[in-house]
């Protein structure tokens, strides 16, 4: 086979996967158009259409959806390939595309990501950080990471550092003319950010102590899922925020911020590294997963 055949045939696995030219094109490093041509070639060499496009959807043919069961294992087996001859190399080599809420990701990959790719300088990291809920099979990720062990199958979930937790906070002139609450039933009487989550679903601010779990649905005229956001709000003196503690810290050290019910608030559930279980387990990945499990 000759390399150009390769070259289409990885193509048209991508958009396959990805029903997405522009995604394929994404994974590939190349153009859309560079990806639409090379398959374009593969379908008149082969003489048959392989999938199917409209201005708004790829979806495969009969024929394109028995080539990619039969390409998806032989590409899977090349990649396993290339990434054993890591053995033969002091560190791992290659890409490794991580997924991570955009809200936590600073604190979990932030401080890592320097001292992994000193000790690994072949291998090449590409994180995408977003909130919204991401299939991260389809999207051509290796891993994701989110908070909590459930998963669908087929994923496999690995406990990483570090365990995060929340805190309510407000600016000293919010509070110079409001008390500062000291248990959870007096935000009831503050003005309060609401959270959301991307979806515009919104979810409480929760509490523990002593056994005791307190859910609160806070009031006040402002809804956001972004912390930044929330913590502008907040040194703003237009409300109290409930963000990520690690977000806050500098703010509350430097006494721009105050924080309140401390001894209210526990950390979340831990976070997990999940990828899918039958991907195989590349050198790099496994650099990535052993440095997020150090902290």
């Amino acid at each position: 086979m000759r390399t150009t055949d390769l070259s289409e045939l990885a193509a048209f696995d991508a958009v396959a996967r990805h029903r997405s030219f522009r995604r394929a094109s994404e994974e590939r490093g190349v153009t859309a158009s560079a990806i639409s041509h090379a398959v374009s070639n593969l379908e008149a060499r082969v003489g048959i259409r392989l999938l199917n496009r409209t201005t708004r959807s790829v979806s495969l043919t009969d024929a394109g959806a028995m080539l990619l069961a039969r390409l998806s294992p032989a590409f899977g087996d090349i990649g396993s390939a290339l990434d054993a001859l890591n053995q033969f190399r002091d560190t791992p080599f290659g890409k490794v595309r991580i997924n991570a809420p955009n809200s936590i990701a600073p604190f979990v990959l932030g401080p890592v990501i320097g001292p992994l790719i000193a000790a690994n300088p072949n291998l090449e990291l590409e994180i995408v950080a977003t909130d919204r809920l991401v299939d991260i099979v389809e999207e051509g990720f290796d891993a994701g990471i989110r908070l909590g062990e459930s998963l669908r199958d087929g994923m496999t979930a690995v406990k990483i550092s570090p365990r995060l937790r929340f805190a309510v906070v407000g600016s000293p002139g919010y509070f110079s003319s409001r008390p500062i609450p000291r248990i959870p039933a007096d935000l009831t009487s503050h003005i309060c950010i609401r959270n959301m989550y991307p979806s515009g679903v919104g979810y409480p601010w929760s509490f523990a102590r002593n056994g005791e779990e307190i859910d609160i649905d806070v009031n006040g005229p402002l809804a956001l899922h972004d912390h930044e956001l929330m913590i502008e709000s907040a040194l703003a003196g237009v409300a109290l925020a409930y963000v990520w503690e690690d977000r806050a810290r500098p703010y509350v050290e430097s006494g721009r911020l105050v924080a309140c019910l401390n001894d209210w608030i526990v950390p979340e559930d831990w976070l997990y590294l999940y990828y899918p279980t039958r991907k195989y387990l590349s050198a790099g990945l496994r650099a990535v997963i052993e440095a997020l499990r150090a902290g």
